[in-house]
């Protein structure tokens, strides 16, 4: 293992404890995030940025501790952004995407529906990290998505699948997380490559017509490998490398999504390309 990884693993899993610490469960509903603006379903979107941002959490995840980075990043650009939880078992708190994806897709289709009607608009932008970053493909090609999702961003997503030991590498970033390896998890083996659902999902083709996609990978994934494996093919698809935009970017496959503050520069670019800026590593202090 390399020197840096040792020390981001334990990094990311203290960063993660802390949150379960200091953020009860009850608090990792989708409606109590806490955040101004996140989750605030008074809130309108504006000329500057007209649709509402939903983010969809990864695998073990949910709708609170994804995205302490991120929603507020976004908030504070003046975007409307909303996070939900989905893919829940019964009897097991707190971490969620683990049920059937395509049952989580359907989920996803309800809460998008009631974002749109609380903010008045016709469409939203979906920003995933790892399996929140494929799972919306789903809604987007069986659910009737297509018409209201502008963009589509995947930070890390697994869209062509992983390996059962990959998935299992992100164990280590979230306590207790392996006692549920005991418990069916659907969600597990729909991931991984070449199961039924992912190549329903992927017959075809991976995209829709009228969807803008991105997807940001980082080489250093040891979860989706190989990295590339998350890159899309379509006419609307713009893959991008992280270490193409800065070489000094060590992050791995749960630091690009919960803190990485380049990825999100170019999540920012993603959502709103009329006024994209060069991603560097300077980007780490925008």
């Amino acid at each position: 293992m390399l020197p840096w990884k040792r020390v981001l693993r334990p990094l990311a899993a203290l960063l993660l404890t802390a949150t379960v610490a200091v953020v009860p469960a009850a608090t990792a509903q989708a409606d109590s995030a806490p955040s101004s603006g996140w989750n605030n379903y008074s809130c309108k979107p504006s000329a500057t940025h007209p649709r509402p941002v939903v983010l969809v959490h990864g695998t073990f995840g949910n709708s609170v501790d994804n995205w302490l980075a991120l929603a507020p990043y976004l908030t504070s650009r003046g975007y409307c952004v909303f996070s939900l939880d989905y893919g829940q078992l019964p009897g097991v708190p707190f971490f969620n995407g683990l049920g059937p994806i395509d049952k989580s897709a359907a989920q996803l289709q309800v809460f998008v529906d009631k974002v749109l009607a609380a903010t008045g608009t016709a469409k939203v932008d979906v920003v995933g990290h790892s399996q929140g970053g494929m799972m919306p493909r789903y809604y987007l090609k069986f659910l009737g998505g297509a018409a209201k999702v502008n963009a589509l961003v995947g930070i890390a997503p697994d869209n062509h699948g992983t390996s059962l030991n990959g998935l299992t590498k992100l164990l280590p970033y979230f306590p207790g997380a392996e006692d549920l390896l005991s418990t069916a998890t659907p969600g597990l083996a729909d991931q991984i490559a070449g199961s039924a659902f992912l190549t329903k999902l992927n017959e075809g083709g991976d995209t829709v017509p009228g969807v803008h996609y991105t997807v940001i990978a980082t080489k250093y994934d040891e979860v989706v490998t190989p990295y590339s494996s998350g890159f899309l093919s379509g006419s609307d698809v713009h893959n991008v490398l992280l270490q193409n935009l800065c070489g000094l970017d060590l992050s791995e496959h749960v630091a690009i999504g919960i803190f990485d503050r380049i990825a999100y520069h170019e999540v920012a670019n993603a959502l709103d390309p009329a006024h994209a800026s060069a991603t560097t590593c300077a980007s780490v202090f925008s």
